[in-house]
């Protein structure tokens, strides 16, 4: 082992010390943080937020402190399709809705992974236990949240406290989870009645829920006006009704499409990953990896018939919040610091650098002469006091190194990527970078 000598490290203090470009930064950053000092004005001057197709200006939607980006962006397609059909207003179909649902169905994943698996190993167990449950999530778990449970607006299931600030919903359900776990892996040791027991659990659960979030409607009525005022719309029903009736996409046409340059994930293949899920039952989740290249081309064709597409990056790579930028030349460390960030994408993911963090919505992209993307507007979920009300623009080069996932229409694959897409996926190990939850 290599011990720090003091003589070296004094060698290294008296570098920085006598070299007056680095003193000069010492007092930016210090004095204003690291990002505000090392911010590039150019960044906005190339990345103005114009787009040659640009489907939506509504509002914003705000996750407030919660994980639910994915599902907030999924919503968030939904509802400007409502928006524009129906002549309305601001309008959002409950986030809390579909989260508790989303709870309780993850409860039930968690307990039937352990049951299933009783002779798992140590490092998977380790897995399942350190996450029993989280806010976050990937599209196909959504689609299985919405055709089981349907969805309902906001004004007839509206946010609670935990639904808007989810730690302690989240602290005290894992407990429950861990301590059920315990009592499980005892009773199949004994070989006692696990499914009585397994029910049981559900209960205290589903109690735990109901309580913190509020019991959620069976069945409701619900009544708008168009922006207009003029026409009335009156409903009556269950979640599963008001979905086909004022959403009705079927969600089953709609494929995950990601992109990772890994060594061990080949091109033009399909992906499903171990313990990935959240309803048992529904379908599982599956990706279909492709080039970057054709990944972009893929979402700009969706956009091109005037629908938005559901994304997952890492939101929090080179991006400035405040401003709603994400683009590679933010911040200028290589001039202040003489430090470079040179992994490649495939690196990144491979060395824990980067994965999925965040799901949004790309509902604009600009287009040069080519047809060739050149930025991107996202709908992002933080409410209107970030980014341009809500909205970031993304550099196209960003989008090639930091995001990770697409979902769009099956009529926009060839007949070889539909083919791909549908055959037997590799299962991925439930710690792969292509398993993170937005």
């Amino acid at each position: 082992m290599t011990e720090l000598e003091n003589d070296f490290t004094q060698s290294l203090y008296d570098n920085f010390a006598a070299n007056p470009k680095y003193r000069a930064v010492e007092n930016a950053i210090t004095k204003n943080g690291l990002l505000n000092a090392l911010e590039r004005r150019s960044s906005h001057a190339e990345n103005i937020p114009e787009f040659s197709i640009d489907l939506t200006k509504d509002p914003v939607s705000n996750q407030k402190q919660s994980g639910r980006c994915w599902m907030f962006a999924a919503l968030n397609t939904f509802r400007h399709k409502m928006i524009k059909g129906l002549n309305l207003g601001d309008f959002e179909l409950s986030q809390s809705y579909t989260f508790f649902w989303d709870k309780y169905e993850k409860s039930n994943w968690f307990f039937e992974m352990l049951i299933s698996n009783p002779d798992m190993d140590d490092r998977k167990l380790k897995f399942l236990l350190t996450t029993p449950q989280g806010d976050g999530g990937q599209w196909d778990m959504i689609v299985a949240i919405f055709q089981k449970y349907g969805v309902v607006p906001k004004a007839i299931y509206p946010e609670s406290v935990a639904s808007s600030a989810s730690h302690e919903l989240d602290q005290y359900l894992d407990k429950l989870l861990r301590q059920g776990a315990e009592k499980l892996r005892l009773a199949m040791k004994k070989s006692e009645d696990v499914e009585a027991l397994r029910k049981e659990l559900l209960q205290e659960i589903f109690n735990f829920l109901a309580a913190t979030l509020g019991l959620p409607p069976l069945q409701f009525d619900f009544a708008f006006r168009d922006k207009d005022g003029k026409n009335l719309t009156k409903f009556s029903g269950t979640a599963k009704d008001f979905y086909e009736q004022f959403v009705g996409v079927d969600l089953n046409e709609y494929v995950s499409i990601i992109n990772a340059p890994t060594a061990d994930k080949p091109y033009n293949t399909s992906y499903t990953v171990e313990f990935l899920g959240n309803v048992v039952g529904a379908r599982p989740v599956r990706h279909l990896n492709v080039e970057m290249s054709r990944f972009k081309e893929l979402a700009i064709s969706q956009m091109q018939q005037g629908e938005s597409v559901w994304f997952g990056c890492d939101v929090g790579q080179v991006s400035n919040r405040k401003d709603g930028l994400l683009t590679l030349d933010a911040y200028d460390f290589d001039s202040a610091l003489d430090i470079s960030f040179t992994q490649g994408k495939a690196a990144r993911l491979d060395y824990a650098e980067s994965l999925m963090t965040h799901a949004m919505v790309l509902t604009g992209v600009d287009l040069d002469e080519n047809g060739k993307s050149t930025k991107w507007k996202v709908e992002n979920s933080w409410g209107d006091d970030v980014g341009k009300k809500g909205y970031f623009v993304a550099s196209d080069e960003w989008m090639d190194e930091f995001t990770y996932q697409i979902v769009v229409r099956k009529e926009f694959l060839t007949a070889a990527e539909l083919a791909a897409y549908e055959a037997e996926p590799k299962v991925l190990l439930p710690w792969d970078p292509m398993g993170a939850l937005a």
